[in-house]
Formats: structure tokens, sequence, C-alpha cells
């Protein structure tokens, strides 16, 4: 992908991705050896592969999300739902996101103009075309069990975050997930699923390059500070998810804290049934969708754990507005 890293329309909330603070993502086939395969995770904290899924399957559930929500006005006239192309008629103000960094918590985005659309996203987090169709589906399902060799033990939590980002909107911000997994042991696996595909200035996640060892080693200086101060390990958990951002976020900076920290953000775009395995301290966040299509990006979060050991049973249910995650 030579000279693509050069183009301005590749930002984040704080400025541009440029070949000074951004590389690429390594792409991995998904019927490599399953100890190279667990080699790369371990040395890069994620495995980015390449169709994992049908491609039909994501985008049927692409065509499926976007028919139930075009009776919100959100979509371009006399344009194929699959295509997912925003009406620049409205205003973005009135499809927001839904998600870590959108409002404090996980609280309900937007005002009464967003009602409608707000109703009918968390609504679709239900529909059988997608708990059926990409949540549940075999093809990654059968991949998790095998790649972690939990076989029978692997659980798929029911909460998920299916995310839509307009052209324009407020992207998500720098974040890890254990932060959002804090009752359960850090071994669950995030399976960031594009449900379409995304450009390289389409609002795609983004990992901090060696991402891991930055979120381990701020988690392991919080918690032992606390311990030091007389807390619990219960307290301390606590303490550090007091001491984040409202929205839980390290930063809404990506630019900056890249800079800070000595890392470049790895970029890349992504096709229907790619999928990004990442571990639990992961550092990433997402550019700003600058697509010049006026596309919409949709793409999902999806955890799974070992079910034999301990893990945060909050993730059991439906995602729910204010549900204390």
């Amino acid at each position: 992908m030579p000279g693509i890293l050069t183009e301005t329309t590749l930002t984040v909330s704080d400025g541009p991705l440029t070949p000074e603070n951004a590389a690429y993502l390594r792409p991995s086939d998904p019927n490599l050896p399953i100890p190279e395969l667990w080699k790369r995770y371990n040395e890069d904290g994620y495995i980015f592969l390449k169709q994992v899924l049908p491609r039909e399957d994501i985008l049927e559930a692409r065509r499926q999300y976007f028919s139930f929500l075009a009776p919100t006005g959100v979509l371009q006239k006399d344009t194929d739902p699959v295509e997912g192309i925003f009406n620049r008629e409205k205003s973005i103000d009135d499809y927001p996101g839904i998600g870590a960094g959108h409002v404090g918590g996980n609280g309900r985005p937007g005002g009464e103009g967003a009602a409608q659309f707000v109703d009918r996203a968390i609504e679709a987090h239900y529909k059988e075309w997608y708990t059926k169709n990409v949540v549940k589906h075999p093809a990654l399902y059968d991949f998790i069990a095998r790649f972690t060799g939990w076989g029978e033990d692997t659980l798929t939590f029911k909460r998920t975050l299916l995310r839509n980002n307009i052209p324009g909107s407020k992207p998500i911000g720098v974040h890890y997930d254990q932060i959002f997994l804090r009752y359960g042991e850090p071994t669950a696996v995030t399976a960031w699923v594009p449900i379409g595909d995304i450009k390289i200035n389409g609002g795609g996640l983004i990992y901090l390059e060696d991402g891991e060892s930055v979120g381990q080693k701020m988690e392991d200086e919080f918690t032992a500070k606390a311990l030091r101060a007389g807390l619990t390990e219960e307290e301390a958990k606590s303490a550090f998810n007091a001491n984040m951002m409202s929205t839980g976020l390290l930063s809404e900076f990506p630019a900056g804290f890249a800079k800070e920290h000595g890392r470049r953000w790895l970029v890349s775009a992504f096709e229907a049934g790619d999928v990004v395995l990442h571990k639990p301290h992961v550092i990433h966040a997402s550019t700003v969708n600058n697509d010049e299509d006026n596309v919409i990006r949709l793409a999902t979060d999806l955890r799974f754990c070992d079910s034999s050991k301990p893990y945060d049973k909050r993730w059991i249910n439906y995602y729910r507005f204010n549900d204390g995650v």
C-alpha cells in the first residue's frame, strides 16, 4: 500500500496520521499453523485475519442492518442499503454512534432528534441476523476455539458493541478492553469485525505499536500504587476505573498519546470477512471516518472467554444503556 499514509484524509481527532506516526497492521492468513498465529498474537498483541468469515454472510448482515435503520432517514435516497451511504441532507448530530467515548459511562447518546435512530441501533443488537449470523457465526467460533485451545469451554459473550460511525462523526478514543472487563481474569479475546469494507480513511480501528506493554504497564503501576496506599485489590480496581476519563478512555487524543509513548499507530483498510483479534491490554482507537463516498463505517466488538475460569459475568447479557459496564 505505498503512499497511502501520506494522504491528509487519514486523521484522528487531534491531527493527521503520516509515515512519522503511523505504519501498517501485519495481516495474517487464518490458515497459517496455529503456533505461528499464536506467536504473532503474543508478539504484536493482535492478529489481523484476512477473510476468516464468509464475505457474503457479513454483507448480508450489513444489508439487514441498514434496511432496519433506513426509516430514520440515515441513508442517501435511491441507494442500496448494503452500501450504507449517509444522507448528507441530514445532520450527523441526529445519528450518533454508541459505545466507548461517546458519552459518560455508556449512557444514551444524542438528543430528541436522534431518538428513533438510537432506538433502532440498540434493537439491532437483538436481531437474529446479527446475533446468529455474526455474533455466533460458526466459522469465527470454531477458529477461536482452535486458536485459544479452549475447545468446548469457549464462551461467546452475549454483550457486544455494534457501532456505526457516520462520516465526520466523533471517532473512538484511546482505550484498552480490560478496563471494561474488570471482573474477570485478563484472558478474554476481543474480535473486532468490520461489517462491510472500510477504506484506509474510513474510520477503521487502529492499534498502538507494541501497545500491550504500554497498557499493562499503566495498569500495573497504578495498581501497585493503590495497594501501597493500603487499598484492597478490589478497591484498587475501582480506583483505577475512577482514574480514567468518565468514558473509560485513556485519552481523546490519539496522536498526542502515541507521541507521548514513543509509538506509532498501526492502520489498515479492511474488507468484509476480515477479523482482528486482540488482547485485553492492547491499546487501540479509531480514525475519523473521512470516506469520500460518505460510506457509514459499521463494525462490532465481539468477546470470547474460557468459561472454565473466572470471567466478567456482566457480559453475559445483551448490551443496554447504563448497564454498569
